[in-house]
């Protein structure tokens, strides 16, 4: 099978490996769309990358035995490896798991867990079947695109009531605006990079703000009646960004974070958490019993999807692909490894 790998900084490449079995309750899927997130950081980082990407959607090729799905399924491929059989995974709050099994041990090799391939490896339970009335590119932006900012919603309870900020308008925050929309809040976005900032305002944010600005917090207390937001989503994973979340929400407001960081953030637990009383969450992914209802996004805002995802690609393009990424002119990136 074919691959897709990071050879060195900025360079990127297909190359052949071998072909994954199914072992087990795990299914051998092939692989049709694989949504690009934020591997483009390895490729301007460098070093070597031969197993990439964690999203993907497809169809079972073949079973090991009876195991939930079955060859011609069209399936999406949720993210991580977990054991299936702990508290947090019966309670499809599975993406928390503590006891991830080793994948090279279980399967015998350590080919099957990239998805930016021809093949992959995955537990039946982890591969929800894509609704006939959805074409495979949509199922496929039930991981990442959708997904970090639906299970941010469902726990600060997003409603029509609500205005939401959205800090970090790459293509997971453009996500929470399709997600913020779908649940009738009311979005102001900030974002610097121009293309994310225009194609942000097509999704329908009200305003996208621009961080540098010194006013930027007056700005969305200007919009907010002077109060401030009831809910705010980082999806950038920048410090500053995570303060103004916490400094632009109202009283009793809540906050949610999804954008991984690797720096400390500044949070005054008197101020912020007790006389504030702000709710604040991070959030990884969404229950594993609420698939249906990402799919319903998806069917339902149609049209903005078709505004989050910019680029369709062959595999073979990945170079390109990366580029592209790395660039920030992009939504959500969907490569094709079969053409």
């Amino acid at each position: 099978m074919k691959k897709a790998i990071i050879a060195g900084v900025r360079q990127a490449c297909l190359m052949e490996a071998p072909s994954p079995r199914p072992v087990a309750d795990w299914a051998l899927v092939k692989v049709l769309v694989a949504p690009m997130c934020t591997e483009y950081k390895a490729f301007l980082a460098g070093g070597r990358h031969e197993f990439l990407g964690h999203e993907a959607a497809g169809e079972v090729a073949e079973v090991a035995q009876p195991c939930g799905v079955q060859p011609g399924d069209r399936v999406v491929v949720m993210p991580q490896y977990p054991c299936g059989r702990c508290v947090l995974c019966l309670s499809g709050e599975y993406i928390h798991c503590e006891n991830c099994p080793s994948f090279d041990a279980f399967t015998g090799s350590p080919e099957g867990k990239a998805t930016y391939s021809q093949y992959l490896l995955k537990p039946a339970w982890l591969l929800p079947r894509i609704p006939d009335d959805l074409t495979i590119e949509e199922g496929s932006l039930a991981c990442c695109a959708l997904g970090p900012s639906f299970g941010a919603f469902d726990q600060i309870r997003l409603n029509a009531f609500d205005t939401v900020l959205i800090t970090g308008l790459g293509p997971v925050g453009l996500g929470a605006i399709v997600n913020a929309r779908f649940r009738g809040a009311r979005v102001i976005g900030v974002e610097s990079h121009p293309w994310r900032v225009e194609r942000a305002a097509a999704l329908g944010a009200v305003a996208v703000l621009d961080p540098r600005d010194p006013e930027c917090l007056g700005k969305i207390r200007d919009l907010t009646q002077g109060t401030g937001v009831d809910a705010a989503l980082d999806c950038s994973g920048v410090p500053q960004a995570h303060r103004l979340c916490i400094d632009a929400a109202r009283r009793k407001g809540r906050v949610a974070f999804v954008g991984e960081c690797g720096d400390t953030t500044f949070l005054r637990v008197s101020d912020d958490m007790i006389r504030k009383g702000l709710t604040v969450v991070g959030s990884w992914h969404y229950n594993r019993a609420r698939v249906p209802a990402v799919f319903d996004v998806v069917r339902r805002m149609r049209s903005e999807i078709g505004l989050l995802v910019s680029h369709v690609m062959s595999m073979s393009r990945v170079q390109e692909a990366f580029e592209i990424s790395a660039s920030h002119d992009c939504g959500k990136i969907l490569l094709h490894p079969w053409d």
